[in-house]
């Protein structure tokens, strides 16, 4: 979450769960912490390892019971191809999550583009189908990555680890 502080993240959290009714506890402040300092996506086991370098052990469950929360409240994302998390860009308001994930370096830029929510949306209805949960993830390479090797290509062998 490069682009705002996570001291300001976790102030929009807070205030976001108090006008919503529901308590943002040190544990859930934590974890999303620990997404908002990391330049990359964390898996539920990277937030664990990092929430064990503090005073007390934790179990799995602390951490997905944390996550499930943040989840619902809209503050992080599951990148579902990368079985990770990062934080949301814009929580204020409901919206499909689009990913564009760095093959290279593993970064993840989350975009909000309403052309791509309305192009899915139309296809989805033109079949019949009900979206639960709309996520588009381009795999590719970042400007970063392909500045410094102008060579460089995705990898094209299907999902990552």
């Amino acid at each position: 979450m490069a682009e705002q502080s996570a001291d300001a993240v976790l102030e929009r959290a807070a205030a976001l769960c108090a006008r919503r009714g529901v308590r943002l506890t040190a544990q859930r402040r934590r974890v999303l912490e620990i997404l908002c300092a990391s330049a990359r996506p964390l898996g539920a086991y990277d937030i664990l390892d990092a929430m064990r370098e503090g005073p007390r052990g934790l179990a799995p469950p602390t951490v997905y019971r944390a996550l499930d929360f943040l989840l619902e409240q809209g503050l992080v994302h599951k990148i579902e191809s990368l079985h990770a998390f990062v934080g949301c860009h814009h929580p204020e308001h409901p919206h499909a999550s689009q990913f564009l994930i760095c093959d290279t370096c593993g970064t993840v830029t989350e975009i909000e583009n309403e052309g791509i929510t309305r192009s899915l949306g139309s296809a989805a209805s033109a079949s019949g189908f009900r979206p639960a949960r709309p996520v588009v993830e381009v795999i590719g390479i970042c400007s970063g990555c392909a500045k410094s090797d102008p060579d460089a290509s995705p990898r094209t062998t299907g999902g990552r680890t």
